[in-house]
Parts: C-alpha cells; sequence; structure tokens
C-alpha cells in the first residue's frame, strides 16, 4: 500500500558507497584537517553539483574525460548545455504535483526510494 504521508524532499536518505579503507582513513585526516565532518563534505559536493557551481561542473567534466564513461563529444555537449542554462526537469514541464506522483508510483512498484 502507498505510504500517504511520504513527502517528497522531506525525507532523509542515507548514500552507500564502498572505497577501501586507505582512502577512507586519508578522507578522515583531511577532513579533520580543514574541520569538516564527512556529511557537510558530501553534502557540500552534492550540493554544488546539484546547483551546477561551475568549479564542481569543471571538476566533473575533466573526470568524465579520464574515466571515459562517455564519448567527447557527449561530455562537451552536456557542459554546453549546462552552461547555457539547460534544465532536465524543465524538459518534461513537471509540475510538483505530478513529480510527486511520479515518486509515489516508484514507491509503490519497489519501495521507498
Amino acid at each position: 500500500m502507498l505510504n500517504k504521508k511520504y513527502k517528497y524532499g522531506q525525507s532523509g536518505k542515507k548514500i552507500i558507497f564502498y572505497d577501501s579503507d586507505k582512502r577512507h582513513a586519508e578522507l578522515i585526516i583531511r577532513l579533520r584537517h580543514d574541520g569538516l565532518t564527512q556529511s557537510a563534505f558530501f553534502q557540500s559536493i552534492i550540493t554544488g553539483y546539484l546547483e551546477k557551481d561551475e568549479r564542481i561542473i569543471d571538476f566533473i567534466h575533466h573526470m568524465k574525460f579520464s574515466i571515459s564513461n562517455q564519448g567527447k563529444s557527449k561530455i562537451n555537449k552536456t557542459k554546453q548545455l549546462i552552461e547555457e542554462g539547460y534544465e532536465l526537469e524543465n524538459m518534461f514541464n513537471l509540475t510538483e504535483k505530478e513529480r510527486d506522483k511520479i515518486f509515489d508510483l516508484i514507491a509503490q512498484e519497489h519501495g521507498e526510494v
């Protein structure tokens, strides 16, 4: 049954990934040196990425070339669209109510997202 109390954007989500114990230790040392928590660090990076901070986008652009998951022309086209203010969300012209309904359908099908 669909959870009627679920409100998109108001529920906390845990983001987990794995890395080596060496890199984790190095991260903790760097964060302590800079006076940051893991949570504050990752939330800031994610915010910069979602808000298309040009410093983060430039880093992602260079990173995409090094991991080569996308063709170079697609990488450059994506960067150009971001620089021109393209918003993927606007492409579908969804209202907040329509977006909530999509997330409700996903939650109904696959459990809470």
